[in-house]
């Protein structure tokens, strides 16, 4: 997130704001900007008299302000930290005169994580007046692969599209869990080697063979025996391979398909584009796209959505939820 970022590269620079409010749906990003906050805008001599965190749940907006007016004991400037402070969103507005005037040596910053900040009221615009104001927000399915590519790159580390593509199959769009499992591969993988889906599979438990990945490419390959043997993995493994996660990645992919069927031109740089692929994987796009003409694909976009509505107990009396997978590939690939 580009803003972050800005965030982060002004404050190692020395522009420091006085008040940070962290808002939204992607709490990786606020506690991304706060951690770096706290632990590097005073020294560790600085923080015992000067840095202050508090919870959301233990205090008032009364009790923030009270902190923040405070002065710094033989510093420059005083670091107050409101954790959970998504739990003062009933009087969170009484903020507003502080943050039309905030105290300039002190850096205060609010994780107000999952919700949102009325723009059109007295805070927020004070605090865009005065600090920052920011708001992170989920990323989509297709932003995944690059953040976790561009991670590693800037820890040192290479990795193939694929195993990009089974991490992000599997891990989702939670960053924090994504990071987490970086980290673990990080610490068992030298930047020597290039992380495969080998490694992914000996060190995350994703198995390199019956994934989302692996299912797609026998869809668009129209190998059904193949397709049904990852879903029959699918069935035995249901924690790992939920079919919401499932259903959603083959919505994806004959959402990709229709947009690839829309364009004039198909040269691999303007179809990884338009799709938001990795041009590595642009061939099964091209081959999916014989198998499967526009009509077929909008067919089993309906199916896909058939299923989607199935799965959450709307008129599936007549099949069990391991058997949704199953009928939805017959049907897309019959």
């Amino acid at each position: 997130m580009q803003a972050v970022n800005t965030i982060l590269s002004d404050i190692k620079n020395g522009m420091i704001k006085p008040i940070y409010f962290l808002f939204g749906d992607e709490p990786y990003f606020i506690d991304q900007v706060s951690d770096y906050i706290e632990k590097n805008v005073l020294d560790e001599a600085e923080k015992g008299f000067n840095q202050v965190i508090l919870y959301g749940r233990d205090v008032s907006v009364d009790d923030i302000v009270s902190n923040a007016k405070r002065y710094p004991m033989m510093a420059e400037r005083q670091v107050v930290i409101v954790k959970e402070a998504q739990d003062l969103s009933r009087t969170i507005e009484q903020l507003t005169p502080y943050a039309e005037n905030p105290q300039p040596t002190t850096v205060l910053v609010l994780c107000y994580k999952y919700k949102k900040l009325d723009g059109r009221k007295g805070l927020a615009k004070a605090i865009k007046k005065n600090g920052i104001l920011l708001e992170t927000k989920k990323m989509y399915d297709n932003q995944v692969g690059p953040w976790i590519s561009n991670a590693l790159r800037n820890a040192g580390y290479k990795i193939t599209p694929k195993a990009v593509q089974m991490l992000g199959d599997f891990l989702g769009t939670d960053l924090g869990k994504i990071t987490n499992e970086l980290n673990k591969l990080m610490l068992v993988i030298s930047k020597e080697q290039e992380i495969s889906p080998e490694l992914v599979e000996e060190n995350i438990g994703i198995s390199k063979d019956y994934n989302t990945f692996e299912l797609l490419k026998a869809v668009g390959e129209k190998d059904i025996v193949k397709a049904q043997r990852i879903v029959q993995y699918f069935t035995q493994n249901p924690k790992a391979n939920p079919l919401v996660l499932t259903v959603s990645s083959l919505h994806n992919f004959f959402t990709r398909l229709l947009k690839y069927h829309g364009l004039p031109q198909k040269d691999k740089a303007t179809v990884a584009k338009t799709l938001g692929v990795n041009p590595f994987f642009v061939s099964e796009y091209v081959t999916a796209g014989r198998h499967y003409p526009m009509k077929k694909v909008s067919a089993a976009i309906a199916y896909i959505r058939e299923v989607d509505v199935k799965s959450k107990g709307v008129g599936s009396s007549s099949f069990a939820t391991p058997d949704l997978l199953k009928e939805v590939l017959v049907k897309i690939m019959r």
